[in-house]
């Protein structure tokens, strides 16, 4: 109970700064319908992914080993099927391409695995070729093109990769640096690191292996920041795994503001995991502590 109440009182200080620090207003979440169930009304177990495209949301309910469909149409969701492989007993991390695939790691094995829009498993994702060093995949992005990103924790490096798995390029990992736990691609195909414990974002622009500070040090903004996502705008959302918030940044890194804060009620966060925004601005954030995923439209 103590270590909860200390976590309350840090947060609201969060949010007391932020709120104190800058006069412009941030951009607003507002509230939709949480998802708490199946097709077939099963509950949802500590989630930790999620990926949207178009209409589509994929769900990886990481507790109940499944990966769950649902098709999202203006603030409505309605369940369209799950997805159980022995492949993938542990999901973590979920994104999609344009043509429905499905790219899941497996948290287990620390495996990526290819996922047909009919469910059918496809085989796991590995590089065409000799690749020099040991690929452990901490988190995973696919950008317009289908290119996929991995984030390799094992090597200290991201790998981009083709469609059919031919390297692009590999960005190194900067020389200082915490733990990276995220990786986001922006619109204009730059890639984008979480630091958690240096609580920084990092830039590689489109093309470059250079890895460059984008935002300052945000530890008066956010406690543990685990997981990044973009809209088409470029503005960046940081989700604070432990100040069960959401910190705004500007294209350029700036601080814009925070939003939400811990609770069991619609609308609260509670140890949130991985965060995906529509093109139309609809956020899903996997819910984990709170065994839902939430939904969110946010305006300006």
């Amino acid at each position: 109970m103590r270590s909860a109440m200390k976590k309350v009182f840090f947060t609201s200080i969060l949010l007391a700064a932020a709120a104190g620090s800058h006069a412009a207003e941030p951009l607003k979440f507002k509230q939709m319908a949480p998802i708490y169930v199946d097709g077939k009304g099963a509950g949802i177990r500590q989630p930790e992914g999620v990926s949207c495209k178009g209409n589509a949301l994929v769900v990886a309910d990481t507790g109940n080993g499944r990966l769950l469909r649902y098709t999202i149409a203006g603030d409505a969701w309605t369940p369209s099927g799950e997805i159980v492989l022995p492949q993938l007993p542990y999901p973590i991390r979920v994104d999609m391409n344009t043509k429905g695939e499905i790219f899941a790691l497996d948290g287990s094995s620390r495996k990526i695995a290819r996922i047909a829009p009919t469910g059918e498993f496809l085989g796991y994702v590995a590089p065409a070729g000799e690749v020099q060093g040991t690929i452990v995949p901490r988190s995973l992005r696919v950008d317009r093109d289908g290119n996929l990103y991995l984030l390799d924790v094992g090597s200290a490096r991201v790998l981009s990769m083709d469609p059919s798995g031919k390297v692009l390029r590999e960005i190194p990992f900067p020389k200082e640096y915490g733990f990276f736990s995220d990786l986001a691609v922006d619109a204009g195909g730059n890639v984008l690191l979480l630091d958690s414990v240096r609580k920084r974002v990092f830039k590689a622009a489109k093309a470059s292996t250079e890895t460059r500070p984008l935002s300052e040090s945000l530890k008066e903004e956010a406690y543990f920041p685990t997981a990044i996502a973009t809209d088409r705008q470029g503005t960046i959302f940081l989700v604070d795994q432990n100040g069960d918030g959401v910190v705004i940044l500007g294209p350029d890194g700036s601080f814009k503001g925070r939003r939400l804060s811990m609770g069991w009620k619609d609308g609260f966060l509670r140890y949130p995991a991985q965060m995906c925004i529509t093109e139309n601005g609809t956020a899903f954030i996997a819910d984990r502590g709170n065994n839902r995923v939430d939904g969110f439209l946010i305006t300006e």
